[in-house]
């Protein structure tokens, strides 16, 4: 057995590639499924993200394998697979190891360490295990990518500083508006990012933040854990007038703000500048909202030169990160070896714009 990926991610593909392949929770049974059923993969896991969607697989050939998942994604995203593969990457072992690896460390990510892309990996191993996609080649690779990540996390200082895209999101804001304690933040969705973002609004001393959220009791337990306001969902369109600061972090897949309403809102603001922080993959706000007078939009892709200061911080890290996951991934080849693919060397490859890590 061979263990394959291909996927994208925020280096190699735009948001508007990536939110056209990102998956919903719901979406993964039937997803998982056709991986399995239809092109043949013994094991299957998605990992879909705002900043990455990537498919790994166990698989007992790796000729057509690639193929096969990239016609998958070229169907799922509606473009033909000659447009699509220029900006997917594939590996197999021991690259595909590395790479797993190097993603739930955080060493891959826009925020490099960011600390949600850990629990991301978790819950898309969980997700794939308890739907039966998974078995012996992929439960041990996501458990020890799992160890790897926590391992680095624990004796480096890859996480210490701005390590998420709430973070940045919310030191936009900041340089947009100065001092947060005086702004009035809206914030969309109350999801694992949007709590995040949260909490970083607070410890900077934001303290008018109100939560619209499609599940109302989600949004009254987080707003009574950090000092907020929950509102109603059908309230979002007066919220819009009070708000200095939007920031949308739900998985909808239809905008949740669109051009007409948020140019309706405009003249009843008096033209007050509106910040609007889409973080959400498929983008929560129409594209064309930031065309609109004193309306100020960012997208997740917009936050790169924030990202990059951050990731200037964190440098020094990188060297001990990676020590520790060569030396992870070493440990894994040798179970790999002995246990599954019965004592055959692992034979390198990889293509696509994103190098192995």
């Amino acid at each position: 057995m061979h263990i394959v990926v291909v996927g994208l991610n925020h280096k190699s593909a735009p948001i508007e590639l990536r939110e056209r392949l990102a998956f919903n929770r719901d979406q993964l049974p039937e997803a998982l499924n056709r991986l399995r059923e239809e092109l043949g993969l013994m094991e299957a896991a998605i990992l879909s993200t705002c900043n990455r969607v990537e498919i790994y697989a166990g698989v007992s050939e790796v000729d057509g394998a690639v193929a096969r998942v990239t016609h998958f994604l070229s169907e799922r995203a509606a473009v033909d697979s000659p447009l699509l593969t220029p900006r997917l990457y594939s590996f197999i072992e021991p690259h595909s190891v590395q790479h797993l690896f190097s993603v739930a460390s955080g060493l891959d990510s826009m925020v490099l360490g960011e600390g949600e892309i850990l629990c991301q990996v978790k819950h898309a191993y969980e997700w794939a295990r308890d739907h039966g996609a998974t078995g012996k080649a992929l439960n041990g690779l996501f458990q020890r990518a799992l160890n790897t990540a926590k391992a680095v996390r624990t004796h480096t200082a890859i996480g210490r500083g701005a390590t998420s895209i709430g973070t940045v999101s919310v030191e936009l804001a900041e340089k947009i508006f100065g001092r947060l304690p005086k702004s009035v933040i809206l914030l969309v969705g109350a999801g694992k990012i949007g709590e995040l973002t949260l909490r970083r609004l607070i410890e900077r001393g934001a303290s008018d933040i109100r939560i619209v959220n499609r599940s109302a009791e989600r949004a009254g337990h987080l707003a009574a854990d950090y000092r907020a306001r929950a509102l109603a969902w059908s309230e979002l369109p007066s919220q819009l007038l009070a708000a200095d600061i939007a920031i949308t972090s739900t998985s909808a897949p239809s905008w949740l703000l669109s051009r007409e309403d948020v140019a309706a809102a405009m003249p009843q603001r008096h033209q007050r500048p509106l910040c609007l922080v889409d973080l959400g993959v498929p983008r929560n706000i129409e594209p064309s909202v930031g065309a609109l007078e004193n309306v100020y939009l960012f997208n997740i892709d917009d936050l790169q030169g924030l990202v990059e200061h951050a990731h200037r911080e964190r440098q020094q890290a990188v060297q001990a990160s990676q020590r520790i996951i060569d030396q992870k991934v070493g440990h894994f080849l040798t179970w790999w070896q002995e246990e599954v693919a019965g004592g055959v060397p692992c034979v390198p490859s990889c293509s696509g714009p994103a190098a192995a890590p």
